[in-house]
């Protein structure tokens, strides 16, 4: 597991680590490590992570190991996201690992007002149009689709989850709803889609488990109107017209004072909701968490 040291790479690994010999891999601490699991402290860019991959051979690999915050620089992130994935691709390749997971985000569609209700995986990755921040996510899920499609004989699968809530959870619409009053665009209330994030490892685990290959969907037990989730989670709405909101955020996000970036702020006004039969019809996979609790894991 790349990524195990942060909150869904823990979770996986304690949840894989019941029959299967778990390796992780991060550039931070792993506390709490299941005994015996070996780790590897290093960053898949540098050849150290090469030479784990020669020495342990993994079967299986799940790559987590993403920047998704907006804390540091655009370019370290991008060359993180990025280039360490395409490293990541090569040993896999070079290494001889049997399947591989890698986790991309619902996010990659972008939300856009002509956007169908449920986009299905065959939907154009369109996020980097309005939404610069995450270009390096949506170019990493292109790369591994790419990867898949030139190398069959590993069981590559990539994931798109619907954004994920939970005590270990640190990405954008967390960070959003986490907030005492959460600004929204006066005039919208789109419709969103969660799942917790047990949830979310029980799916990665089924994908590595059944040796799926292709690009899926997956999603939670609904969605709600974003006004319905800020409640949820305790917070207060705070309607704002857009020519006030996209200044202002654009102008706290460069003083480090939100860490929500300007061109999120589509995913308030419209709707990026997904499909997800596909995943289920090849999994079984069913979400036991439902919203009320997903949402309670985030209420203060």
């Amino acid at each position: 597991i790349v990524g195990v040291a942060r909150g869904q790479g823990r979770l996986l690994a304690r949840r894989l680590s019941r029959d299967q010999r778990v390796i992780g891999v991060d550039s931070e601490d792993w506390e709490r490590r299941p005994a015996g699991a070996p780790f590897y402290k290093l960053d898949v860019r540098t050849r150290a992570f090469e030479d784990v991959m020669r020495k342990e051979q993994p079967d299986a690999v799940v790559h987590l190991g993403f920047v998704r915050h907006f804390r540091g620089s655009e370019t370290a992130r991008f060359d993180v996201n990025v280039r360490g994935t395409r490293k990541l691709l090569d040993h896999c390749r070079t290494y001889g690992v049997k399947k591989l997971v890698v986790m991309s985000t619902s996010y990659v569609y972008g939300a856009l007002p002509e956007n169908p209700s449920f986009m299905a995986e065959d939907q154009p990755l369109l996020a980097g149009r309005n939404y610069p921040e995450i270009r390096d996510l949506v170019e990493v899920d292109a790369l591994t689709t790419s990867f898949m499609w030139q190398y069959p004989d590993i069981r590559t699968s990539i994931l798109r989850p619907v954004p994920t809530l939970g005590y270990y959870s640190d990405n954008s619409i967390v960070n959003y709803l986490r907030q005492k009053r959460v600004v929204v665009m006066m005039g919208f209330n789109p419709m969103l889609q969660f799942m917790h994030e047990e949830d979310q490892v029980e799916a990665t685990a089924l994908a590595l488990e059944r040796g799926l290959r292709g690009v899926y969907n997956v999603t939670g037990p609904g969605e709600v109107p974003l006004r319905v989730a800020i409640h949820e989670t305790g917070g207060r709405a705070l309607p704002l017209p857009e020519p006030v909101a996209r200044p202002l955020i654009r102008r706290l996000f460069s003083l480090g004072l939100v860490r929500i970036p300007p061109g999120a702020i589509d995913y308030i006004k419209y709707p990026c909701t997904i499909a997800g039969e596909r995943f289920v019809r090849e999994t079984g996979f069913r979400p036991l968490f439902g919203l009320k609790e997903s949402f309670r894991s985030l209420k203060r």
